[in-house]
């Protein structure tokens, strides 16, 4: 396959001036939209820890979405080329990011725990290894420079929930 460029464009923008600018650490707030063409706004701030409001998303829990989302499109992807009919994916990532005393800072790990539940009792087998090859092709677990773990659970549906 010939290799391709595709090209992605978001917008941020701060939204957190209240009047005084970047005056104090304090005097600003961290709110900020995150923005692309032809998609609602997607509210965002700091963490909490870091000033940030709760109610907005904040970058950590963007990256680990970010996570998330790519290993279960290449799951499926690669579900279907192993024949294998996933009914149901719901994941939960949690990550461990660590601060240094000079105000920088970075992820270490992220784990990802996708809940699978396929239709064919008999492939179960061939639904939990298929993590290791989605792991493989997520384009954004390659581009970042901590490991992502998977401890995946494969539950089945049975005949009844195959279409």
């Amino acid at each position: 396959m010939a290799e391709k460029h595709h090209h992605f464009e978001v917008r941020v923008r701060w939204t957190g001036n209240t009047g005084a600018g970047t005056t104090g650490y304090r005097s600003y707030e961290r709110s900020h939209d995150v923005e692309a063409d032809g998609k609602p706004p997607l509210p965002g701030s700091a963490a909490v820890a870091f000033r940030g409001d709760a109610d907005r998303w904040n970058p950590e829990e963007l990256l680990m979405a970010a996570l998330s989302q790519c290993h279960m499109l290449s799951y499926l992807a690669v579900a279907v080329a192993a024949k294998v009919n996933v009914v149901d994916y719901t994941d939960t990532a949690t990550g461990t990011m660590v601060t240094h005393a000079d105000g920088s800072g970075e992820f270490t790990e992220v784990t990802l725990h996708p809940v699978v539940t396929v239709a064919d009792p008999e492939s179960a087998d061939t639904a939990r290894r298929l993590h290791r090859r989605a792991s493989e092709l997520c384009f954004i677990a390659r581009s970042v420079n901590f490991p992502v773990h998977h401890e995946p659970v494969i539950r089945t549906a049975g005949a009844a929930a195959a279409p």
